[in-house]
């Protein structure tokens, strides 16, 4: 009787669980997330919602990230104090971060059982943001060299006399950019870096489009618009066709699993890249109605921004932009050459 029982008991259980984890695989193929809410998320009305509170920490979490400036401990100690932490009030550890960055369900795609599906949840950041912080996850894990101090300058110039690389040091507590004379003797001397700094300051605003240019470039710019109508017609018309032929990929992938011409793990492998490119060709499509609504805005604040950066400390970003006007940086004679 007692063996009977178990027998019975066991097949309650075994039966129960395996309708469990129907239940949950069916929410996944509606687009619902089975289990509890992920941080940034809130469970309610059986689905799970954008934690107003909690999302825009975890989108400046991934914004900084991709910045490529923070390691994950620094990232720790920095969004910690801001507030960031677990739904039980604990604090993130270092793994709690790495495991979130790597976590795709904050853009709209859940990851589950080894298997991407598209959900119906609000994203909290696009794909493109994601895969940025892949690849500086991916480029931070690969060994380094240690003991680089962050120079600004680093790598940036080449001496203008020699052609070797410009380095930079640090002396009495001021840097100082040098050539390394590697090749041949340079008569080229130390050089403050706030000389260079100044230099580079009056290079970007001589390239910097002047105050009056805006109103004159905004008109320019509701001139092309009706012109683009067509454009941006058959751009959205292509790139849904595009999707829906991602769609028609992910049908047949799904056929073929079911009539065992593919492996469970083949068939998660090449529909995930599938479904990740519907994805990115969605926000894609997403930004560019974004963009043709409200082109205007974008052109004027642009050329503001423009303005600004002229006017601002250096740093990487303005850096990125003088790199944009020209090639072939050089310092001799403490001042900033470049073609």
């Amino acid at each position: 009787m007692l063996s009977i029982a178990f027998s019975q008991s066991k097949y309650y259980v075994d039966n129960l669980s395996e309708n469990i984890k129907r239940g949950k695989r069916n929410k996944v193929k509606d687009g619902i997330w089975p289990q509890m809410s992920p941080l940034g998320y809130i469970n309610e009305g059986g689905k799970i919602v954008v934690d107003v509170n909690i999302a825009p920490l975890i989108k400046k979490t991934f914004e900084a990230y991709s910045t490529g400036n923070f390691t994950l401990r620094q990232l720790r100690d920095k969004f910690n104090e801001l507030g960031l932490k677990r739904k039980s009030g604990k604090e993130l550890a270092v793994s709690n971060y790495q495991k979130l960055l790597k976590n795709p369900i904050y853009t709209g795609l859940m990851l589950y059982n080894g298997e991407i599906h598209e959900g119906k949840h609000e994203p909290i950041i696009t794909k493109k943001l994601f895969d940025s912080v892949q690849e500086v996850m991916m480029r931070k894990s690969k060994p380094h060299s240690k003991g680089l101090k962050p120079f600004l300058y680093r790598g940036f110039f080449r001496c203008g006399e020699c052609g070797c690389f410009i380095t930079t040091e640090t002396q009495k507590g001021h840097n100082y950019l040098r050539c390394t004379k590697r090749k041949n003797p340079c008569s080229q001397k130390y050089t403050r870096e706030e000389i260079i700094t100044s230099e580079i300051q009056k290079k970007i605003k001589k390239v910097s489009l002047p105050l009056d240019w805006l109103s004159w470039m905004i008109e320019e710019n509701k001139k092309d618009q009706s012109s683009e109508i067509q454009s941006s017609t058959l751009f959205v018309d292509s790139t849904k066709a595009d999707i829906s032929l991602l769609d028609s990929k992910i049908e047949k992938l799904m056929n073929a699993y079911l009539e065992n011409a593919l492996s469970l793990d083949e068939y998660r492998d090449m529909k995930n890249k599938l479904v990740n490119e519907k994805q990115l060709l969605k926000e894609k499509l997403s930004a560019f109605d974004q963009k043709a609504n409200n082109r205007f805005e974008l052109t004027e604040k642009f050329l503001k921004y423009n303005i600004e950066l002229a006017n601002e400390e250096i740093n990487e970003e303005k850096l990125h932009l003088f790199k944009k006007v020209g090639s072939n940086f050089q310092i001799k004679d403490r001042t900033v050459l470049f073609e």
